[in-house]
C-alpha cells in the first residue's frame, strides 16, 4: 500500500498529476464536509470497481484513515489493484494541512 500526504496529494493535483480521489465516508458524512472527490461508500465500493480508473493513482480517503487503509488493502490484495493510495489522515489531515475552512462537524 502506498499512502500520501494531503499535503502531498495537493500539491500533486495542482500540477496536474494523475489522481482520482475516492472518499468512501458515508453519504451523511460526505454531506456535511467533502472535497469534490468522487464518493462511493465503503459498502458500496466492491460493488463499484469498475469506476475506479485504471489510468490514474486512485486514492482513497474517509475520516482520519482507518477505513481508507482497511479498503486500500481489500483492493490491493483481494482485487489485485496496483494503482491504489491511502489518503494519510483523511479528511482531518486535509482540513489541518491544506484547507482550515472546512467544518468537520
Amino acid at each position: 500500500m502506498r499512502i500520501i500526504s494531503a499535503l502531498e496529494l495537493n500539491e500533486a493535483l495542482h500540477r496536474g498529476e494523475n489522481y482520482q480521489i475516492i472518499d468512501i465516508r458515508e453519504p451523511y458524512e460526505y454531506a456535511a464536509c467533502n472535497i469534490g472527490s468522487m464518493h462511493i461508500p465503503m459498502g458500496e465500493l466492491c460493488d463499484r470497481l469498475a469506476e475506479l480508473p485504471s489510468t490514474k493513482n486512485v486514492v482513497i480517503m474517509c475520516r482520519s484513515g482507518k477505513r481508507a487503509e482497511a479498503m486500500a488493502n481489500l483492493l490491493t490484495t483481494d482485487f489485485e489493484m496496483n494503482n491504489i493510495w491511502i489518503l494519510e489522515g483523511g479528511i482531518i489531515a486535509w482540513k489541518e494541512q491544506v484547507d482550515q475552512t472546512l467544518d468537520l462537524d
